[in-house]
């Protein structure tokens, strides 16, 4: 499908080719040789290019096209926010309440008009509150730089001058219904009530699950507390559901989120889980390296075509800062999951496999190198023994009906459950590819998506590879131009 902003573009050019056609013909059409031939020859070129210039017009106006030329495109749009409103089904009545004095507010007035220009659905109106506070007061408006947005008779305020904010703003409003994505505790999982990150690297010791090695301590107050505040911002609710006691999911659970339980699930909880999936549901599984198996989850995954492995996956190829157990990945296989994500990384990842099952498809979403391998959980990074090398799968999606079932299921079984972590979550794109999932899960990954806001430590994050190769540069190269040029100027000199 053709873009509208390629249609547009392309119509633009076609205009003005026939008016600089037009043009052309006009200086040379032939003047008559009588008087009254000339006059009605210009008549007849005046109407002519009359009509073509209405028409031109009313083609430039029904099909706008918007160019910026400055360098930082302060006058377009951000992707997502572009995204969010070319995607527009419904009408929105979006007011913007600013203040003439402030420049912020009189830029953020020419986004959203020009917002306004990318969808008719959008239906822009922009105030100066100083001029108009009637109508600020009669929305409920009581400081400068508020968009009120408005459809299907829900009113939603937000008070920013990004446009992406006011993006984010249209997205929550114009959901159909608000979606809960339930959250399971009673086995140690992480907390979505806790936002807070104990994060930091200690060189050569003690990695978070007692492997040995450089690593990351973990504090024991880690939480997903980041994670609810950006699906909350997205416009979806948040709860907790203990499987144990609740005998089953609830039916308001659109998607089923089990972060890094660390105990082994009862029998019972496991039959929750399997009739979840056989009725139709969505979960995702975030398994950690220490998460003991117990037998029928073992066959309950076996029956989607997932098998869990033991031990951690060790990278020495793609790893971020200097553990090679927190695996980086830069390539991803393709999937509706994996579109348009960027370098990510997994602290002590257990490997996955697929296995077949009948009226199953199973994914493998991304995996580690092909220098990877699998060492036991507390063996030394020092043991000499041979190892299997080969890339290993670490998260894998699959989607089907269980025998027995209804509805189509959809899982996704990921090795890690660090990366969605409040001390991990917000750097490079982890959290684009846990929302990504979450998306899948919700079957929207086909509608408007939007990065929520997500607060970021000021710190540079580099992979082995970019490490070694800044290394390179600085310390080999850059030197051993210097010392070169040095030595070619000393031996002209003494000639």
């Amino acid at each position: 499908m053709i873009e509208p902003y390629v249609i547009n573009s392309l119509g633009f050019a076609i205009v003005l080719v026939a008016l600089g056609v037009l043009f052309a013909v006009g200086l040379r059409v032939p003047a008559g040789r009588t008087r009254w031939r000339r006059r009605a020859t210009w008549i007849v070129v005046l109407l002519a290019a009359s009509a073509v210039t209405i028409a031109a017009n009313v083609a430039l106006y029904r099909h706008d096209v918007h160019f910026d030329i400055t360098r930082e495109q302060a006058f377009t749009p951000s992707p997502e926010a572009r995204r969010v409103i070319e995607g527009l089904s419904t009408d929105v009545d979006l007011t913007y309440f600013y203040q003439k004095q402030n420049p912020a507010g009189r830029a953020a007035r020419t986004m959203v008009e020009i917002m306004g220009r990318s969808n008719p659905r959008l239906h822009v109106r922009t105030v100066d509150q100083d001029q108009q506070p009637g109508l600020a007061s009669r929305l409920g408006v009581r400081v400068y730089n508020v968009a009120v947005l408005e459809n299907a008779g829900r009113q939603l305020q937000v008070v920013s001058t990004e446009d992406r904010d006011i993006a984010l703003g249209i997205l929550r409003l114009t959901r159909a219904a608000v979606k809960t994505v339930c959250f399971a505790i009673g086995h140690g999982e992480y907390d979505i009530d806790n936002f807070e990150y104990h994060t930091h690297f200690e060189g050569v010791h003690a990695h978070s699950h007692g492997a040995e090695g450089a690593g990351v301590v973990l504090m024991e107050q880690h939480g997903v507390g980041r994670l609810r505040r950006a699906l909350e911002s997205l416009g979806f609710a948040t709860r907790k559901v203990t499987l144990a006691t609740a005998g089953r999911v609830p039916d308001d659970c659109a998607v089923l989120v089990e972060p890094n339980p660390r105990t082994r699930y009862a029998p019972s909880e496991t039959d929750v889980l399997a009739e979840y999936l056989r009725s139709g549901g969505a979960a995702l599984l975030l398994y950690d390296i220490e998460f003991p198996v117990e037998a029928r989850l073992s066959m309950l995954l076996a029956s989607v075509g997932v098998r869990l492995g033991d031990g951690v996956v060790v990278d020495p190829l793609d790893h971020y800062f200097t553990d090679e157990q927190m695996v980086a990945v830069t390539r991803y296989l393709p999937h509706a999951i994996t579109r348009g994500l960027a370098l990510s990384f997994y602290p002590g990842a257990r490997p996955l496999e697929t296995m077949a099952a009948a009226g199953i498809t199973t994914s493998p979403l991304f995996a580690s190198s092909a220098e990877s391998y699998v060492r036991p959980l507390g063996a030394s990074m020092r043991a000499t023994a041979p190892v299997a090398r080969r890339a290993h799968p670490l998260a894998v999606a699959s989607e089907g009906a269980l025998a027995g079932g209804g509805r189509p299921f959809r899982l996704v079984v990921v090795g890690d459950g660090d990366f969605v972590s409040n001390s991990f979550f917000p750097y490079m794109s982890n959290s684009d590819a846990v929302l990504a999932m979450i998306a899948w899960l919700l079957r929207e990954e086909r509608a408007p998506t939007m990065k929520p806001p997500v607060e970021v430590l000021p710190t540079v994050t580099l992979t082995n590879r970019q490490t070694q190769g800044i290394f390179l540069v600085t310390v080999v190269v850059l030197p051993g131009l210097v010392v070169g040029a040095g030595g070619l100027v000393w031996w002209r000199r003494r000639r």
